[in-house]
């Protein structure tokens, strides 16, 4: 039995996940996309990789992202390697996309950050019927009170 080093069993696992795997630099230049981000947001890895993070982050959250990106490049803290962080994301076919995700700080051997990796998961269809729910429940909570 020919047995995988420790190192290909993990490329493996992480190519084979259909979660978006996601490695970026201290720039937030991308240096790792697996086939569930190209999947998920329709860029293949030879696309995305060398390219900024703005390739699937909405115009309108990017500088949120940015400032909150470099302050955990800077003080090597976030609270979303615990928490889920909802987010919109932007397909290459421009389509908007609902999200969620952890990140974790990646460090080097001698403990310097060289970059975040994120787990990101598509929940547009949840997101979509948890909107329809509340808007069904709206409209019953406004028939009860005679409105």
């Amino acid at each position: 039995m020919n047995e995988l080093s420790h190192e290909e069993q993990c490329r493996q696992i992480v190519q084979a996940c259909h979660d978006a795997i996601i490695y970026s630099d201290r720039s937030g230049t991308i240096r790792l996309w697996n086939s569930g981000a190209e999947q998920m947001l329709g860029f293949s890895a030879e696309e995305a990789i060398g390219q900024s993070l703005d390739i699937f982050i909405p115009e309108a959250q990017r500088a949120r992202h940015w400032e909150g990106y470099f302050k955990v490049m800077e003080t090597g803290i976030t609270r979303y390697a615990k928490e889920l962080l909802a987010a919109p994301a932007i397909r290459k076919d421009g389509a908007r996309i609902s999200t969620e995700f952890s990140m974790t700080i990646i460090r080097d051997g001698a403990g310097e950050i060289t970059g975040t990796a994120a787990v990101v998961r598509e929940v547009t269809a949840r997101w979509q019927k948890e909107k329809a729910l509340k808007l069904r429940l709206a409209e019953l909570e406004k028939q009860v009170s005679g409105g």
